[in-house]
């Protein structure tokens, strides 16, 4: 039996102006890369931005960003996040580093969530950016508790199995009531470096149709390039290589997409909750 809506008031984070959901129904579609890319981007355009690694289980914020050394703890038990490439960013991986993996149920989930959100000093940001892990479950719906969210974005691959997830997480900001600003088809494309003709890899268009059916934006397409995992592997996003890069671009163009639909769909919104 599905669990009853209950009405729960949200708080907002003082200094914090939106704060956007990347969510996909499934792991493996380069959610926290494009997540990261994202964020290094709005801050390369001029704006103030926070990145929180709400992946619990699989934090890989601190590798992609390439700094994984201790938060300070100040006074009132408050945690300075660290800061690269302009963007503030707090993650587990930070505070449980090495291969030790967390093995918490939703309580604990629901707690973390908080202390992220509450006793980091984030500061001022225009844009907080929350990289949650695959699926529909815990985190999500404490974050969807806690914050009114600006909105929600939805990273895919075009194949029809990451679809089929992708779907699944629309549905679920759409009755969480939040609002979706829009679908990212990451993978789109690879281009061969020898007869630079285009491959559909991983098939191609699905991110758009999936976009159209459910009445949300689509954000754009991202290339499958070997240089986008070599710089998440080695803490150097291809985002800093900035706006006019060739291979950097399409993380641009999809930014600006983000801010025009923050401008337009983004708010406070009207979060229906759920009793766990």
């Amino acid at each position: 039996m599905a669990p009853s809506p209950q009405p729960h008031p949200t708080q907002n984070l003082p200094g914090v102006k939106h704060l956007v959901a990347v969510g996909s129904g499934k792991g493996g579609v380069g959610k926290t890369t494009v997540a990261v890319n994202l964020a290094v981007a709005l801050a390369e355009l001029g704006h103030l931005v926070g990145l929180l690694d709400a992946d619990v289980y699989g934090p890989n914020v601190p590798l992609m960003m390439g700094r994984n050394d201790m938060p300070e703890v100040v006074a009132d038990n408050q945690i300075v996040p660290l800061s690269k490439y302009g963007v503030k960013f707090m993650s587990m991986g930070l505070l449980n580093p090495g291969d030790k993996p967390v093995i918490w149920r939703g309580p604990m989930l629901h707690s973390a969530m908080q202390q992220f959100l509450r006793q980091v000093q984030w500061g001022e940001l225009e844009y907080l950016l929350i990289d949650l892990p695959p699926g529909t479950g815990d985190i999500a719906l404490s974050l969807a508790q806690s914050v009114p969210l600006s909105g929600a974005v939805v990273v895919t691959t075009p194949s029809d199995v990451s679809l089929q997830d992708g779907r699944k997480a629309l549905n679920m900001f759409q009755q969480l009531r939040i609002q979706v600003l829009g679908v990212i088809e990451n993978m789109s494309y690879f281009q061969c470096p020898h007869c630079h003709q285009g491959v559909d890899i991983f098939s191609h268009g699905g991110g758009l149709a999936t976009a159209e059916k459910f009445g949300v934006p689509f954000l754009g397409n991202l290339p499958l390039l070997p240089q986008i995992r070599q710089g998440g592997d080695t803490g150097r996003p291809i985002a800093v290589a900035g706006p006019d890069n060739d291979l950097a671009r399409p993380f641009y163009d999809v930014a600006r997409r983000c801010v025009a639909a923050v401008a337009e769909l983004g708010g406070a919104s009207d979060v229906l909750h759920v009793r766990a």
